[in-house]
């Protein structure tokens, strides 16, 4: 199946091209159709037929991501133990070699927002950079970017840590060239999705995101908190992107990243790609520049083109 996000007269051409059928983003095992039949295989763009119809101004109009933490691929889909997991992967893309770019966490989460790791190699805290990110480009193109972080206790703190919330999980903190109000509490996530942001992140708390707690606790967080969103992206011009920071260090930094939503039809894709091709990708959403080692990275295959 192809979908097509494209934009005419100056406007930017983004195009979103699927398989028949399969399974969206990193995920070791087979999860199976709804039917329980094979997922096929991500047929090549040049043999997709069909498109979906594009917003006005053809880009998306909200993207969302919601980092977890601490598990191989092999720890979710397929397990047995994040049938929410499986689920959302069953709906979109589900990209078999999605990869982490280093350990611990923190540098991956600067990666993703930023195109670099600013040259951080541990989770120290705190950090302070004027470099440019990925909400500034979005502010600085007229569009908006909010990061809501679990337990966060108020917009614009600044602390290292309270109570299961982590500075080193909301990169966005660390940028002064970025008004303190990008920063909310999960809880003024709003419940009419019209009112997210252009690009939303999502960290959920140190129990809920996994890292202190089991794989059932961050799947049914996911299936309380963000399944309503999957539900609605899907008939809205929105994406949802699910992705990890690291594996637990037991393997290849071989992590799950699943997307979903209008025009991403279930497909599982092979193409080897990390935090830099999905920042890549949304600023390829939104014809944002790509920064950093972002700049050596293609989009996400089927979503953005």
């Amino acid at each position: 199946m192809r979908g097509a996000f494209t934009a005419r007269t100056g406007r930017l051409r983004r195009s979103l091209t699927m398989a028949a059928a399969g399974i969206v983003i990193v995920a070791v095992g087979s999860c199976g159709s709804p039917a329980g039949t094979p997922l096929p295989t991500v047929v090549p763009a040049r043999q997709a037929t069909s498109a979906i119809t594009p917003p006005a101004d053809g880009v998306p109009e909200h993207i969302v991501v919601v980092v977890f933490e601490n598990k191989g691929t092999g720890q979710i889909i397929g397990s047995g133990k994040a049938p929410a997991f499986d689920a959302l992967a069953r709906q979109g893309a589900l990209y078999t070699r999605s990869y982490a770019i280093t350990h611990p966490s923190q540098p991956n989460y600067l990666a993703l927002f930023s195109g670099g790791t600013q040259a951080v190699t541990n989770d120290s805290c705190p950090h302070t950079f004027t470099t440019m990110n990925l909400a500034r480009q979005l502010l600085d193109a007229g569009r908006t970017f909010t990061g809501y972080a679990e337990a966060l206790p108020r917009s614009g703190f600044t602390g290292c840590t309270h109570g299961r919330y982590v500075r080193k999980h909301a990169p966005w903190i660390n940028f002064t060239n970025l008004p303190a109000t990008v920063s909310q509490p999960y809880t003024a996530f709003p419940s009419d999705f019209t009112g997210l942001p252009s690009v939303a992140f999502v960290s959920p708390d140190l129990c809920d995101d996994m890292h202190d707690c089991p794989v059932a606790t961050g799947d049914r967080w996911l299936a309380e908190h963000l399944s309503g969103y999957a539900t609605w992206a899907r008939t809205h011009h929105s994406l949802l992107i699910v992705t990890f920071d690291e594996d637990d260090s037991s393997g290849a930094n071989l992590i799950s990243t699943i997307v979903t939503g209008q025009g991403v039809a279930p497909a599982r894709v092979s193409d080897r790609i990390d935090h830099y091709t999905v920042l890549r990708t949304i600023e390829a959403c939104f014809g944002l520049a790509a920064l950093g080692v972002a700049a050596a990275r293609t989009t996400l295959p089927q979503v953005c083109r």
